[in-house]
């Protein structure tokens, strides 16, 4: 389980591509690596993945096909930097929303609003997904706790992001045409499959 609250940027080091499996390194902080240990899990551009290795301050991961089929993680390429949380513990504030790094695909960035320390971005995803997607709403996208400001029934939604944001991670880079990791809020989930259970 997640906050969404991003804890940064962090370089990725190493990549492997194998036949449905990619092998991936990535420099770890010396607070993220605190009492990290094998098998822990950690959120890499909101997916949920299992630490495989530590050696010295690089964490290494496998992504698997399902994985790679639904998420941005296919991208990954030595140099290119991915946001990271680790996963929650007792105790530990819970500054955006619970999350839990279970992506359901992506969705692509249509339209991107800048103003003086603003950005309005608008993503495109599955008319399908729209029914859990509500004004003022939780949603994680690329692992990051935000609330939806306007939601298109037809496919569409967009988000505001504060400086602080976008300084943590890379929605300052992302571009039209990109794709972002979409978690949906399980909740919002959780009530509509009741609503529509007693239909």
């Amino acid at each position: 389980m997640y906050s969404g609250i991003t804890r940064g940027l962090y370089e990725v080091t190493h990549v492997e591509k194998l036949p449905g499996l990619i092998i991936y390194t990535i420099r770890l902080s010396a607070e993220l690596l605190d009492n990290l240990k094998t098998g822990a899990s950690v959120s890499i551009d909101g997916v949920c993945q299992t630490v495989v290795s530590i050696r010295e301050d690089g964490v290494t991961f496998n992504a698997i096909q399902e994985t790679l089929e639904k998420t941005t993680l296919n991208t990954l390429h030595p140099g290119r930097k991915v946001s990271v949380e680790r996963s929650l513990r007792y105790g530990d504030e819970i500054g955006g929303h619970e999350v839990a790094g279970h992506i359901i695909g992506t969705a692509k960035i249509s339209e991107i609003k800048s103003s003086e320390n603003n950005v309005r971005m608008t993503l495109r995803c599955p008319q399908e997904w729209m029914k859990y997607i509500l004004p003022k709403g939780f949603i994680a996208v690329d692992g990051s706790s935000l609330t939806v400001d306007y939601a298109d029934p037809m496919g569409a939604f967009t988000v505001h992001l504060i400086p602080e944001t976008l300084r943590l991670t890379n929605f300052g880079n992302k571009q039209i045409g990109d794709r972002v990791n979409i978690e949906l809020d399980h909740r919002t989930q959780a009530i509509v499959a009741t609503v529509e259970g007693k239909k």
